[in-house]
């Protein structure tokens, strides 16, 4: 099956066999990695695009069994950002050459609909040549439909798997699969960019769940897919679990940039936690966007969502500094522009 890679990407559905083979096939990954590259440059050139994230609350209702701000999680920081704060991360973001703000938080009930469509439209008032995104949980879909008229462009829900049965087992009873779901056709349809997304290397994942969620992304179509390697935090019930690889994520990006080649797909900062160059090699294998951090430097360690996460003790100057001599440096470009995805 060596001359597959030669053939993707491809309009049809790969076989389980082929699906095995390229996730977990004895091959040259760098030839994988290099078509993906290769497919990223034909619709993206070198270009970079690099978001602002502003981590607003690390509250959360949830009890992911996988993450260090689940609600059970009693030693977990705990902070919110008041308006001016975000609004002052912001302006720090724009004069650094941000142009698009990502807005993540837990599923925090103290946010309600209102507050947040108001920050969301003093951003857009201020800053009427950036985007907005939003990751902030699932949300009834009137809640979706207010902030999308209030100016947000974009939403980040990462489906985690799409297998039900592996779902349960990274899930309390009360948070179902068929909810996130369904969230995520709402989001498509009220007409947000929509980010998808999993994790690499779960607890109980095995390859038949990573070949549900690339045929689940090449159904859905997102807009944008978020892919990183599972990172235990120290005080979850995951706590002694094997994290995701770099082979295993890198594979899974470069997949993923062949099935949706107009994605934007970012090089996230856990793949930077798990490997020095991590982020970079996460370019070169077809990744385009990188989301350096602007939250206050005195919240950002208790957003701990996972163990030894990197750049939380860095102003934001110091972020894309050294963000932009990493980009350059793998042979890339970071751009100023709201960076949508070309098919909008």
């Amino acid at each position: 099956m060596t001359d597959l890679i030669d053939s993707l990407p491809t309009d049809r559905d790969l076989s389980d066999d082929e699906w095995r083979f390229l996730i977990e096939g004895d091959y040259d990954r760098q030839r994988l990695y290099d078509k993906a590259d290769k497919v990223r440059r034909q619709h993206y050139g070198t270009d970079v695009y690099i978001r602002g994230l502003i981590e607003i609350s690390s509250f959360c209702k949830n009890d992911c069994l996988y993450c260090g701000i689940r609600r059970s999680n009693a030693k977990a920081g705990r902070y919110r950002l008041s308006r001016e704060e975000i609004y002052a991360c912001c302006a720090q973001g724009y004069e650094l050459g941000f142009r698009t703000f990502v807005l993540q938080g837990g599923e925090d009930s103290y946010h309600t609909t209102e507050w947040v469509a108001g920050i969301v439209s003093s951003i857009k008032e201020r800053y009427p040549d950036c985007a907005v995104t939003l990751s902030l949980g699932e949300r009834p879909r009137e809640d979706y439909e207010i902030w999308h008229k209030a100016g947000a462009d974009r939403y980040l829900l990462r489906h985690e798997t799409a297998s039900r049965p592996h779902y349960q087992k990274l899930h309390p009873p009360e948070q179902t699969f068929e909810h996130r779901m369904e969230c995520l056709y709402h989001l498509k349809q009220i007409g947000y960019q929509t980010g998808a997304g999993f994790m690499v290397g779960s607890p109980f994942q095995e390859t038949k769940e990573l070949i549900a969620d690339m045929r689940f992304l090449r159904e859905f179509q997102p807009h944008m897919v978020g892919i990183g390697p599972f990172i235990p935090h120290h005080d979850t019930p995951f706590s002694d679990c094997s994290s995701g690889t770099l082979e295993q994520t890198l594979t899974m990006v470069a997949l993923t940039r062949l099935i949706l080649p107009q994605a934007l797909i970012p090089a996230t900062t856990a793949l930077g936690t798990i490997h020095p160059q991590g982020r970079e090699l996460g370019l070169k294998a077809g990744a385009n966007v990188v989301m350096p951090n602007l939250s206050p430097v005195a919240v950002r360690g208790q957003y701990s969502l996972y163990d030894n996460k990197i750049c939380t003790g860095e102003e934001a100057a110091e972020c894309i500094g050294c963000m932009k001599r990493r980009v350059a440096a793998a042979g890339y470009r970071i751009t100023i522009d709201r960076g949508d995805v070309k098919l909008f």
